[in-house]
């Protein structure tokens, strides 16, 4: 295992993964959909923003512990639910989950994850999130809740911006699936990722867990393509959120919001909080960063429910200043899943490591010692986003 301690940032892991991690799933993780403007405008926007620093403030004993969604963490950090997670490393899930339930933060299972609700269950007995994908079989995602209700999940992550799906070219010209076809190209690219490859050997988790064994008729890779290539629902409206709602009877978190009209419609339709999210920029191109689009959404419903935020948190940097224009806690993907991808359970540990470390210095830099105490005052003025409608 490599000195971990010479990982100091989350791009040190990126670069490892990318060697360790077969194409297809390396370019799922890093990349947005068309133009992947919207992908690289939710990191770079936060680069706008300047803080405030302060000197000879007492910077003893700092805390970043708060609450999210209820749930006590020790940083205001999540999990986002990310598919493929057991494809970008062996048992992807169960790792990261442990790693979260050890550090501290909320884990939030995706629909389409490799290992099952109760294969992660299994691993850990913290309150993980379920992040649920309303599928046209109804039935279906009935039985979804109610497993994720058996498993005892803390939330479920009901994800509004996936009724259809946008094209990411990377993903069509790979031919993403789970496990990877056996074509030509992705042998030659297995044959230089040994460390995946053995890995992947070890384990039986090799396809979409919580959807084989569970959706009627689905028992070979061609018809589980073919039933998820059908099933998103693109019907889905707000009137289902109610009966979603009342399946699920717990905290409800809708994610994909980037409009402060939908964030009230979220919040008069019974949402305890919702994510500001672009989907990590894999949907609407040319649509806005989230953390530009975030003060409107706060302005609009931040007095009624929690808000959250995803996209372009590669810094404890950026979750302070998301936090400093009032989101109550954000989400991070990809940089936990290039910790998994790069050295398992401990390279998110890792990420999760650095996150903290950078969030923690910064909040001391700008005078803070806890992290409740943090609102828009530690940033300059004239640099960040405000309101727009």
């Amino acid at each position: 295992m490599a000195d971990l301690s010479k990982i100091t940032c989350i791009e040190d892991l990126k670069k490892v993964a990318k060697r360790r991690v077969p194409r297809m799933f390396y370019q799922y993780v890093d990349s947005g959909s068309w133009t992947q403007s919207t992908y690289r405008s939710n990191h770079a926007d936060f680069d706008n923003i300047m803080f405030r620093q302060k000197v000879l403030v007492d910077m003893d004993n700092r805390s970043l512990a708060t609450t999210i969604v209820g749930q006590k963490v020790k940083m205001p950090i999540a999990v986002a639910p990310t598919g493929f997670t057991g494809m970008v490393h062996a048992d992807g899930e169960l790792l990261a989950a442990k790693a979260c339930e050890n550090f501290g933060v909320p884990y939030t299972l995706s629909t389409m994850s490799i290992a099952s609700l109760e294969d992660v269950r299994s691993a850990t007995s913290a309150p993980f999130w379920f992040q649920l994908y309303v599928m046209k079989d109804r039935e279906f995602m009935r039985n979804l809740i109610e497993r994720a209700k058996a498993v005892h999940c803390g939330a479920l992550v009901l994800t509004a911006d996936l009724q259809i799906t946008g094209q990411r070219h990377c993903d069509i010209k790979n031919g993403l699936s789970a496990p990877p076809k056996p074509t030509l190209r992705n042998i030659l690219d297995l044959m230089t990722k040994p460390y995946w490859v053995k890995n992947m050997l070890g384990t039986k988790r090799r396809t979409f867990g919580n959807i084989v064994g569970h959706a009627k008729n689905v028992d070979n890779l061609d018809k589980l393509l073919e039933w998820v290539g059908q099933q998103f629902d693109p019907s889905l409206s707000w009137d289902d959120v109610a009966t979603i709602k009342e399946l699920w009877g717990g905290k409800l978190i809708i994610k994909g919001i980037l409009d402060p009209e939908d964030a009230r419609m979220a919040y008069e339709h019974g949402a305890d909080a919702i994510v500001v999210s672009n989907h990590g920029g894999r949907q609407l191109d040319f649509a806005s960063s989230t953390i530009n689009m975030l003060p409107s959404i706060v302005d609009k419903v931040g007095d009624k429910l929690e808000v959250l935020l995803d996209g372009g948190i590669y810094s404890g940097q950026n979750a302070l200043k998301a936090y400093a224009l009032g989101a109550k806690g954000v989400f991070v993907g990809r940089p936990h899943l290039w910790g998994l991808g790069a050295y398992e359970q401990a390279g998110v540990t890792r990420a999760l490591e650095i996150l903290y470390r950078e969030m923690d210095l910064s909040m001391a830099f700008c005078g803070k010692t806890q992290i409740e105490e943090v609102n828009k005052e530690i940033l300059l003025p004239g640099t960040y986003p405000t309101p727009k409608y």
